[in-house]
């Protein structure tokens, strides 16, 4: 066995070389094995809300129509489910970029105990699904008064 000498430099070269690559890696894309596996699938950013009579949430959906969503509640879980369709045009273009996803999407929120499903209503407007779930009487905050002596 040889000894070596230390060089603490040419490590510290090393990872540097490796930071930089993740960061180019991470700004510039993903790589290619990692974006095949992503591809045809995205999911659309939600919001969930509460007030005192309901859970309301809100995803958008930007360039879905509305009659390509599902929406179910089944065990408290809502389920969004859909497909947003890639414009399919003929006529010849030179992209030089593309960063619109296509494909299909499902969301599912884990609702509180105590809403009445089969009360649901969702409205959709300018891209934005919002679903709204009414609470049932058990699950909305009571106010008790105190009595002073």
């Amino acid at each position: 066995m040889s000894l070596m000498r230390w060089r603490p430099g040419r490590e510290l070269s090393n990872i540097r070389e490796e930071m930089n690559r993740l960061f180019d890696d991470f700004f510039t894309g993903l790589p290619e094995r990692r974006r095949e596996l992503l591809e045809g699938e995205w999911l659309p950013s939600i919001d969930v809300a509460e007030t005192d009579d309901s859970i309301v949430v809100k995803a958008e959906l930007p360039g879905v129509n509305q009659n390509d969503v599902n929406i179910t509640i089944v065990n408290d879980v809502l389920t969004l489910k859909g497909e947003k369709k890639e414009e399919k045009e003929i006529k010849k273009e030179n992209y030089h970029r593309v960063e619109r996803s296509y494909g299909s999407f499902q969301r599912t929120i884990s609702l509180p105990t105590g809403v009445k499903a089969d009360q649901a209503k969702a409205n959709y407007k300018d891209g934005i699904l919002t679903v709204t779930v009414p609470k049932s009487e058990e699950a909305k905050p009571k106010t008790i008064k105190i009595n002073v002596e």
